[in-house]
């Protein structure tokens, strides 16, 4: 399963290409969020890659499980979000 980091700067279009890209190579993706930002433009980017992945073929549904992450970034704990998409 790859994993891919998403930040507040993150171009939703170019995260939904890598989402597509991943689940074309596996049957799941899984991508990590810190803070509000990174967030929004997680789930702009997975509304982003359902559309593109629907026009290549309409018949995968795809599953986007949310949950908690503890992350140990510099030295001190981070809370963030972590998205498994899965076809």
């Amino acid at each position: 399963m790859e994993l891919l980091k998403v930040a507040s700067e993150s171009n939703p279009n170019s995260v939904a290409g890598a989402i597509a890209g991943a689940l074309e190579q596996d049957a799941a993706v899984e991508i990590h969020a810190i803070g509000a930002g990174a967030v929004n433009q997680s789930v702009k980017a997975i509304a982003i890659a359902k559309r593109l992945i629907a026009q290549r073929d309409s018949n995968v549904p795809l599953k986007v499980i949310p949950g908690f992450i503890e992350l140990e970034i510099a030295g001190k704990d981070k809370t963030g979000i972590r998205f498994i998409i899965e076809k």
